[in-house]
């Protein structure tokens, strides 16, 4: 029986449109989800929108509809912009289908059961944009008087009654939490930063509103919706089948990796592992925190007019061109910037020169010199050992890249090879081969191909279109491009259809 393998992204708030963060979250999540899969687990792979909240009941409202309907608009522009990512999700979940209702209502009945909701007042501060409380100490005020949380989001004082978490009552269980199983919140920085959050003491959490009612309503509590984190967070085990626990997915939970972005790290982090123990359901695994993408320097504001529509990207440079681009730049836990040099230096130096032309030059002289068929083994040189052994110790290595979600650095690992392939296709020197040894030609082509396609192999999840096309030309058949399939050797003469190049340098268009 295979191993399971559940992870997330978190779901997407429709107040607005997505942009290049959204896309970047899913796409770090596909990633993973395509390596395990291949690698032979049972995976599932969730994504989805979380509709709730006064937020998005102001902006249905500014709009000039009704929340139902902004609703649904945006939720499929999120989902479009998804599939137009090439992202591999099984299920798109919305918070505002009858099956989260009533799972939501019911993981509230277990927490309330276990005597951690009570009912008082709520009197502070609230950003409508962020959907969070704030203390007083968090706030800054500007030079006009408004104050400001953290986020940047103007807060409002308010007073009305509302239900209670006892959030207050497991900051030493959270705690012992993160210290027994460091990998709970990763990168270390985000770790060190909801540790001290949670020693510097926790407040009991509101989580019900009464002056709105675009909610999932409170059980036996007329006029009171729930909080709209509690609401989104419990997405992940309503899409697992809660709460019946004889749900085909049930055996999914708990989650291997929850992505998120670094500024939602703390209900992730903090308030669901709460949520969940209260509930006396099992925690998740890891939550896996990113940074942001800046442009030219510059963070995306709308007002800025700097925000990246992904799908323009994928017009302008190619999905896979993106996808790479996206996961090499930087490393997954810190912010990175995005421009246009950068993207097209990543395109025409590491796609089109290192490994387009590796792989256009190798099979270039394999339907020249050797008819189009794949070369047999033949005598392994020092070099061509050198070569193999580096390509064979890949996928131990870029297996544990990935579950530490340290991306850029698998795609180092793969690039270290490809490297040492093209200095090895230069040293061996196979076309001046052909006219003094023809066998030991062979030979060379032969180690270049297997090393390809292990490489082409290990990149599908980063870039499956463009591998799937490479495989093509390298003979593997549909049932051999799982990392397993590594260990079948190709037979020799397997016919290799005309190489074509499968990554294009990026030219400027004409003014």
């Amino acid at each position: 029986m295979k191993q399971t393998f559940f992870l997330t992204t978190p779901i997407y708030y429709v107040n607005g449109a997505p942009h290049i963060g959204h896309a970047y979250t899913s796409i770090c999540a596909d990633v993973l989800a395509r390596f395990k899969r291949l690698d032979g687990h049972d995976v599932f792979f969730l994504t989805g929108t979380d509709e709730h909240g006064q937020k998005v009941e102001k902006a249905a409202h500014d709009a000039g509809v009704d929340p139902q309907t902004f609703t649904d608009r945006i939720s499929a522009d999120f989902r479009a912009m998804t599939d137009a990512m090439g992202v591999s999700y099984d299920d798109w979940i919305r918070t505002t289908e009858e099956r989260h209702k009533r799972s939501t209502q019911e993981l509230w009945r277990r927490i309330a059961a276990s005597g951690n909701i009570y009912l008082g007042h709520y009197e502070g501060w609230y950003a409508v944009r962020d959907e969070a409380f704030y203390d007083e100490t968090e706030l800054t005020t500007r030079p006009d008087g408004t104050k400001v949380a953290p986020s940047g989001a103007p807060v409002e004082w308010v007073r009305e009654p509302s239900y209670f978490f006892k959030l207050s009552a497991f900051q030493d269980k959270l705690l012992e939490l993160y210290e027994s199983q460091p990998d709970f919140v990763a990168p270390t920085s985000r770790r060190n930063e909801v540790m001290s959050f949670v020693r510097g003491g926790l407040l009991d959490l509101s989580i019900s509103r009464t002056t709105f009612n675009w909610g999932i309503p409170v059980p036996d509590a007329p006029g009171h919706v729930m909080y709209v984190w509690l609401d989104a967070l419990n997405n992940y085990v309503t899409a697992c089948g809660f709460p019946d626990d004889t749900a085909p997915r049930w055996h999914y939970w708990p989650a291997d990796v929850h992505f998120v972005g670094k500024d939602i790290i703390r209900f992730h982090a903090v308030y669901w592992p709460a949520f969940l123990m209260a509930a006396g359901l099992p925690l998740p695994r890891r939550v896996s925190s990113h940074g942001w993408w800046v442009v030219e320097g510059e963070k995306m504001s709308k007002s800025l007019g700097n925000v990246i529509e992904p799908r323009k990207l994928v017009e302008t440079y190619g999905l896979d061109q993106i996808r790479y681009f996206l996961l090499r730049e930087k490393p997954f836990g810190t912010d990175g910037s995005m421009s246009h040099p950068a993207i097209v230096s990543r395109i025409n130096v590491e796609l089109a020169n290192d490994l387009g032309n590796l792989a256009q030059r190798s099979l270039s002289l394999i339907a020249r010199n050797c008819g189009g068929l794949l070369p047999a083994h033949g005598e392994p040189a020092e070099p061509d050992l050198v070569l193999l052994a580096a390509a064979d110790a890949l996928l131990p290595a870029v297996r544990g890249h990935m579950d530490r979600q340290t991306f850029h650095e698998a795609l180092e690992e793969i690039w270290k090879v490809i490297r040492a392939a093209n200095a090895y296709i230069d040293h061996q020197a196979p076309w001046a081969l052909n006219k003094t040894d023809k066998v030991r030609m062979a030979a060379v082509l032969r180690v270049l191909a297997d090393t390809i396609r292990t490489v082409a192999t290990l990149l599908q999840p980063f870039m499956p279109g463009s591998m799937a096309r490479m495989l093509d030309q390298l003979g593997v058949p549909d049932d051999l491009r799982g990392f397993d399939g590594l260990a079948t050797r190709l037979p020799a003469e397997t016919v290799l259809p005309p190489p074509q190049g499968v990554f294009p340098r990026y030219v400027e268009p004409a003014a």
